[in-house]
């Protein structure tokens, strides 16, 4: 078993998969505008599972989307050879960071706002 698509809910699908595309440097594996259905994919990893960027239309999703993000939580996380370098690189950007990168007993991390409602931590794998 592996895991074959997973979803992050998002103020606005359409917004979202122009950041996680074109900032983000995933790309498309399904874009359906009329139904509001984006699901990206990392580059380089056509076997690798696909992320629905979702859409936070009912109450449930949004209170989860926005206590997430109150208390400081990230959504999801993503996984990059090196945290410093795609920090500077999304910094150059002008994705907002709300915490630099910073190194524990579970390795670099740092975290970034989305712009579409959550905070996305970037660990270095």
């Amino acid at each position: 078993m592996r895991i074959k698509m997973c979803s992050v809910h998002v103020d606005d699908p359409s917004a979202a998969f122009t950041f996680y595309t074109e900032m983000l440097g995933f790309v498309e594996l399904m874009r359906v505008p009329e139904h509001a259905l984006y699901i990206v994919q990392a580059q380089g990893d056509p076997n690798g599972p696909g992320l629905l960027l979702e859409p936070s239309d009912t109450k449930v999703a949004k209170t989860y989307q926005s206590g997430l993000h109150r208390l400081g939580i990230p959504a999801i996380v993503f996984g990059t050879p090196d945290v410093q370098a795609e920090y500077d690189r999304l910094r150059a950007l002008g994705v907002r960071f709300t915490s630099a990168p910073t190194t524990d007993f579970s390795g670099t991390t740092a975290v970034f706002d989305d712009g579409c409602g959550n905070l996305i931590q970037l660990h270095e794998d």
